[in-house]
């Protein structure tokens, strides 16, 4: 039963932010955008952490960040009564564009570079 709830930990970790939810009246775009804020909290705090220990700045935390935030907002726009389709539009083509840099960032990261051997 243990090992069940090991493995399963994030449907009952989703159960009870479903049951806080309802709980609460709540309504769901609301938590959504409380859920997104709370992951962008994560990831700066992962980034600045990561600086702390290694002196450096992993690129994919600051676009993860600014893809998360992005997309909260792109759900705040389009909850709105008045939507502005220019606007949503537009960060949707943002969020696109992260996802563009994210990808280069984990192709071309130091770290999977080939390492060049020295002749001597």
């Amino acid at each position: 039963m243990v090992s069940i709830l090991k493995k399963n930990y994030q449907i009952l970790l989703s159960i009870f932010i479903f049951a806080v939810v309802i709980g609460f009246h709540i309504p769901f775009y609301k938590a959504i955008i409380l859920l997104l804020e709370f992951i962008v909290i994560i990831e700066v705090v992962k980034m600045i952490s990561d600086f702390v220990e290694k002196r450096k700045i992993r690129l994919r935390f600051a676009i993860d960040i600014f893809i998360i935030f992005l997309i909260r907002d792109i759900i705040i726009l389009t909850t709105n009564q008045n939507k502005d389709y220019f606007d949503i539009s537009f960060l949707i083509g943002v969020v696109f564009a992260f996802f563009i840099f994210r990808i280069m960032a984990l192709k071309y990261s130091p770290s999977n570079m080939p390492k060049l051997k020295k002749n001597k």
